[in-house]
């Protein structure tokens, strides 16, 4: 499979045009598609976002239905939630949507074997599934979107390996989520980038959250394990999600010795950043255009439209010295910056990455 960048406006002009002139002909057949749609947690910023990006182009989608005389879209909506319960939840609603038979499925999956079943069984009743943000392993997907995880995590890798002397052995905790493609991918981007600049490093333990109430336990659990100041180098947090309540119990106890670095864009955690918090670093995700392109890819599908299998959405480094270019999650994406800080790849591009 070839891998391609297209800076964003010309990926997202080229998208728009030749929609427009694929279904420009009037359909006859103006019943709505049946779009069953899988959403993770609405406890997680990040997600909500990309949830408000995706039924914002679903509305303009139908407004656009109307002037053109084309099919529009029914959304129908399920939140799986957190945790076990939340990966058993989806299972159920996919299965529900197959059973239905919907005329495509978008999900964002809470967790990256379970829903192979339920993928498989799309897959034999002749159901599409577009997926973002996370993969699901089994099955066949037409499309999936999501950040460029990996460079992401690398993004914070190589500012932290900045910010510190090569001959210091960093002492790190990761608070990690080993359930989803997303966040495996952001800590193998953290560590790698370490690697590569010569910063060495142990991991002193590492901790599992990924939204609010493990963010906490996590915190608290930090603070019990490593109660000296000093004895942590660097906090990598997965997300915001939880990362964020990581963040407020180490602030809390006066840990402020210790350098985040995390990923998303959470306006809290930017604002954070902005303030000189202890987060130091933000890779922000482009949620709200995430969802949105989620939302187009799958009404091409739905119009027998070819589409790339895998698309890679831009993520950007939130920093002291970056936040003058940044705007936010919601976007739009910035103009290319030469990165004020050591890296193999001294321009920030933000381009969408087409996989075939």
């Amino acid at each position: 499979m070839m891998m391609k960048s297209l800076p964003w406006l010309a990926w997202l002009c080229v998208v728009l045009v030749s929609s427009v002139n694929a279904v420009a002909a009037p359909s006859q057949n103006r019943t709505p598609f049946r779009v069953g749609v899988l959403y993770w947690s609405m406890n997680i910023p990040g997600q909500v976002a990309m949830r408000a990006g995706l039924e914002a182009e679903a509305r303009q989608i139908n407004i656009d239905a109307q002037l053109l005389g084309q099919r529009p879209v029914e959304l129908l909506p399920f939140v799986a939630g957190d945790g076990a319960a939340g990966i058993e939840q989806q299972i159920a609603q996919m299965s529900r949507l197959v059973h239905d038979r919907v005329d495509l499925i978008i999900v964002q999956p809470t967790d990256n074997a379970a829903l192979a079943k339920p993928l498989m069984a799309a897959n034999r009743a002749g159901i599409p599934v577009v997926a973002y943000d996370q993969y699901i392993s089994g099955g066949k997907l037409v499309s999936y979107i999501t950040s460029d995880n990996y460079q992401a995590g690398f993004l914070d890798g190589e500012y932290v390996a900045a910010r510190f002397p090569d001959s210091t052995t960093l002492r790190v905790i990761l608070v990690e989520y080993p359930h989803v493609s997303s966040t495996v991918e952001r800590v193998n981007g953290f560590l790698d980038a370490l690697k590569a600049a010569g910063q060495a490093y142990e991991i002193s333990k590492t901790y599992i959250a990924v939204e609010p109430v493990s963010g906490r336990a996590a915190g608290k659990a930090i603070l019990s394990d490593f109660p000296e100041a000093g004895s942590v180098d660097v906090v990598f947090t997965v997300n915001d999600g939880g990362g964020l309540a990581v963040v407020s119990e180490l602030e809390q106890a006066g840990r402020n010795e210790i350098f985040v670095a995390t990923i998303d864009g959470d306006p809290r955690s930017v604002q954070a950043v902005r303030h000189g918090g202890i987060t130091r670093v933000d890779t922000a995700q482009f949620c709200g255009p995430m969802g949105a392109q989620a939302m187009r890819i799958a009404y091409r599908v739905l119009n027998d439209m070819a589409v790339p299998g895998q698309v890679l959405m831009p993520v950007f480094p939130v920093t002291a010295e970056t936040m003058k270019y940044f705007t936010s999650w919601h976007g739009p994406v910035p103009a290319p910056f030469d990165k004020p800080w050591s890296s193999s790849k001294p321009i920030w591009n933000g381009e969408l990455k087409l996989n075939d």
